[in-house]
């Protein structure tokens, strides 16, 4: 009864005609920025962060909510009529989204794709519903040592959003985590790494350094990678499919719709994580693994739920512990805090109108997104007429013009172009900007929460494992850390058992002791 009574406050937060203005405006622009390759939600985001600073806080945070799971949605399209995936997390819909496409089906793997969307992300807000008030409530017995383990484990973890390379990831975060301990000691108000220069006292500010990465970096990236897309021209019918095909989607769409959900609330993990995995989990699965590749309806219905139900999930570490699981949910992070709100375990008690609004205001964009996904399918492939080279001037200047709106700084605006170079350098040198991004935030927090451990044990470190919960965190950080060795080392030694198995037709070795001549002697 109590969560029927939070959701009925919620729905009066939500269906105020400002914050469905805002729940509208997110689905639609997050859309069209999962429909247009080379413009992610995170990119996005940074660009909008500036202009919720005049909003209320429940506002700003619908709308750029919106704006994430939005691109999920939009993002199929692409995959499917182009081959080009909109977002990261659509690459997997390609694989047999576009072959659909080209068999004349592309009607039905759109609808397959909306549909399973819009049941995952309506699973996945009940379980946010019913997972987050209880985890708020364990999370509130946690004091500074749990906190430090838990931010550590969050750490880790996040390590592996440096795509096929944990030690680029880490080393992302090994930065990201310096750069956050620029400026003044919180404590002892000392400076540090600022060379005399008084505007680095102030630390570096998450915004600029956000929309240097992701706007600049990934807008520079893209002008070289510009392609002019192909679109399929076919008739784009058969939405409805018939019975036979629905039924053999629904149970990819619940296992993905499940699966996703875990993934999601996992810091590090997230929406492309998840698809990838119920992608090869499906084809496993599948009575028919052949046509994977070839325009399986299981290879769509699958990722796209996937995918769905991990970006709603994403909001559960955010809400109820205060850690960022991906990037974007970092900025939605960095937006709560500029209109002076603290995510984490108190936020439910404290601003109930934040979290139950956003919940409802999910439902609600669900809603608005498969109305807007299917029958406007044609307006969201004529947006990719637009070249990219015309497209990225005006994201830079909407960047700059964010930057110095921030604090009306030229310097910030050169701390951008700073940023978006080294966003640049990195992306072309394969190393992700999310690690870096997310520790910078993490960083200050695991400080604070690492000196005040520490004071309150006067300076015994044992602290961190006389306590169960902070030494269980801290036990499975270490072996988050040496995972990639120990799999390694399983893999050698599982290729010295299969080398030394003689192959079918090869006479065995003989065993020691038991030569011809041992036999000759008997």
């Amino acid at each position: 009864m109590e969560i029927l009574g939070s959701l009925a406050h919620g729905f009066a937060v939500a269906v105020t005609p400002v914050n469905l203005f805002y729940c509208f405006l997110g689905a639609l622009v997050g859309t069209a920025v999962g429909v247009l390759p080379g413009l992610g939600p995170p990119a996005t985001i940074a660009l909008l962060l500036p202009v919720t600073y005049g909003m209320p806080p429940t506002s700003a945070v619908i709308l750029l909510a919106g704006i994430f799971y939005g691109a999920m949605y939009g993002g199929s399209t692409t995959s499917i009529l182009l081959n080009i995936p909109g977002e990261a997390a659509s690459v997997v819909t390609c694989i047999d989204g576009y072959q659909m496409a080209r068999q004349g089906r592309a009607g039905l793997a759109l609808a397959i794709s909306a549909i399973g969307s819009f049941v995952a992300g309506s699973l996945a807000i009940v379980g946010l519903m019913l997972l987050a008030p209880p985890l708020a409530e364990f999370a509130l017995r946690f004091g500074a040592p749990e906190n430090s383990a838990l931010l550590i484990l969050g750490l880790m973890m996040v390590g592996y959003l440096g795509g096929g390379s944990m030690a680029k990831g880490l080393s992302m975060a090994a930065l990201g985590l310096l750069l956050g301990t620029v400026g003044l000691d919180p404590i002892m108000g000392s400076p540090r790494f600022t060379y005399g220069f008084f505007k680095l006292s102030e630390g570096f500010e998450f915004v600029i350094v956000a929309m240097g990465l992701f706007g600049i970096g990934e807008a520079l990236v893209n002008i070289e990678r510009s392609v002019k897309p192909e679109i399929l021209k076919a008739k784009i019918s058969g939405l409805l499919g018939s019975r036979e095909e629905w039924r053999s989607a629904s149970a990819p769409i619940a296992r993905g719709s499940l699966i996703g959900f875990l993934i999601g609330v996992l810091p590090g993990g997230g929406a492309t994580i998840s698809s990838f995995l119920i992608y090869a989990l499906e084809k496993k699965l599948s009575r028919h693994p052949e046509q994977f590749g070839r325009g399986a309806l299981e290879g769509v219905a699958a990722p796209e739920a996937g995918n769905n139900a991990a970006a709603t999930s994403s909001f559960i570490p955010l809400l109820t512990l205060g850690i960022p699981g991906n990037a974007s949910i970092a900025l939605i992070f960095a937006a709560l805090l500029i209109h002076g709100i603290r995510p984490g375990p108190l936020l439910i008690q404290e601003r109930p109108e934040i979290f139950w609004g956003l919940i409802v205001s999910m439902y609600l964009g669900n809603f608005m997104l498969l109305i807007l996904n299917l029958p406007l399918i044609r307006l969201w492939v004529s947006l990719l007429q637009v070249p990219y080279p015309l497209l990225a001037p005006l994201i830079v200047m909407f960047v700059l013009v964010g930057a110095y709106s921030v604090n009306n700084n030229a310097t910030d605006v050169g701390f951008t172009v700073i940023f978006g170079l080294l966003g640049y350098l990195m992306r072309k040198f394969q190393f992700e900007p999310a690690p870096l991004v997310l520790a910078m935030i993490l960083g200050p927090q695991l400080e604070a929460n690492l000196r005040r451990s520490l004071i309150y044990s006067h300076g015994e470190f044992m602290v961190f494992v006389e306590r169960p919960i902070a030494a269980t965190l801290l036990g499975l950080a270490v072996l988050m850390l040496l995972s990639p060795l120990v799999r390694r080392a399983l893999t050698r030694r599982l290729g010295r058992i299969l080398s030394s198995i003689p192959e079918p037709g090869t006479p065995a070795a003989p065993e020691a002791g038991f030569t011809g001549d041992h036999r000759d002697r008997a």
